[in-house]
C-alpha cells in the first residue's frame, strides 16, 4: 500500500531524514518509534505531502506521490492526526466532522458521520463546542474522527496517546483496535510509550538521527544493541528499553 524509497530531507544544513526506506501493507499496523528529534514527524509530513523530500520517492496504492499536494493525497486515502489536537474553532464536534468529510470524501454522509461519532465515543458530545467543551481524551478522539471522516485507507497517528494517563491510554488503544477492525485500514502510529507499541503493533520501525536502525517484531527490535543505545546510550543487555513487568497491582513502571 505504502512504499518509501531512500527518503531524504534537509532543512538548510540539517539532515532530518537520510535514506529512509519502508513499506506498509494493507491493514498492517506499524509502530514508528525513536528518540525526540529522530525524524518521525518529518517522515509523516513527507508521506502526507506537507514536506517535499530532497531525495527519494513516496508511492501510495501504486501511485507516485511526487507533485501531488496534501489535499489530493487525503482524497486518495491518506489520513492523519497531529501531535496537538486542532479542532476548528467555533464549530461543534459534528461540524468538525462535516468539514473533514467535505475536504477528504468531497461529500457529507450523515450516516457515516453518526457511525464515526459512535465508534469514537463522541456521540454524546456531537453538538458541543469542539474547542472548549472536550476533555483531552475527547480532543484526541476528535482528531481520529476527523481523519476517519476523510475515508482513509492508511491512517497516520502522530502521538495520539501523548499526555494521557495510563488508564486513559489503555482505553484509547482499545478504541484504536476497534477502528482497525471496523475499517480494515492500515495504521502507522508514532508513540513514545513502548509498552503500548509492544502490545498494539505487530511490527515496529525505529528511527534515530533520520535513519531507520531497526525494523521487525517488537521483541526482536527492542533487543537490538543499536536500539538500546539510541534510548539509553548503553549497550548492556539489561539497558534495553523493553516493557516493564507488572507489579502485584497490575500497574507498570514508566518506560524510557
Amino acid at each position: 500500500m505504502l512504499e518509501l524509497d531512500a527518503i531524504g530531507v534537509s532543512f538548510g544544513g540539517l539532515r532530518a531524514l537520510e535514506g529512509v526506506s519502508l513499506s506498509v501493507a494493507e491493514t498492517e499496523i506499524l509502530g514508528l518509534v525513536g528518540p525526540n528529534g529522530a525524524g518521525k514527524t518529518t517522515l509523516f509530513n513527507v508521506i502526507s505531502g506537507t514536506v517535499k523530500p530532497t531525495s527519494g520517492w513516496v508511492r501510495f496504492r501504486g501511485e507516485d506521490m511526487r507533485g501531488i499536494p496534501s489535499y489530493r493525497r487525503a482524497r486518495l486515502g491518506l489520513g492523519r492526526t497531529f501531535q496537538i489536537p486542532q479542532p476548528m474553532h467555533e464549530l461543534t464536534v459534528r461540524e468538525n466532522l462535516r468539514v473533514a468529510q467535505r475536504f477528504g470524501a468531497r461529500r457529507v454522509d450523515t450516516a457515516e458521520m453518526k457511525r464515526i461519532l459512535q465508534l469514537m465515543r463522541l456521540d454524546r458530545k456531537a453538538d458541543a463546542d469542539a474547542a472548549s467543551e472536550l476533555s483531552l481524551s475527547e480532543l484526541k478522539a476528535l482528531e481520529v474522527a476527523k481523519a476517519l471522516a476523510t475515508r482513509p485507507k492508511l491512517l497516520l497517528l502522530d502521538e495520539v496517546l501523548a499526555g494521557l494517563e495510563a488508564r486513559a491510554k489503555r482505553s484509547f488503544t482499545a478504541l484504536l483496535r476497534e477502528v482497525h477492525a471496523h475499517y480494515k485500514l492500515a495504521i502507522v502510529i508514532i508513540e513514545h510509550d513502548l509498552e503500548t507499541i509492544s502490545t498494539f503493533c505487530p511490527r515496529v520501525a525505529v528511527l534515530n538521527f533520520g535513519r531507520v536502525i531497526a525494523d521487525g517484531s517488537p521483541d526482536a527490535v527492542f533487543e537490538e544493541t543499536a536500539v538500546r543505545q539510541s534510548y539509553t546510550g548503553a549497550a548492556r543487555s539489561d539497558a534495553a528499553p523493553r516493557p516493564a513487568a507488572s507489579d502485584a497491582t497490575g500497574s507498570r513502571a514508566p518506560l524510557p
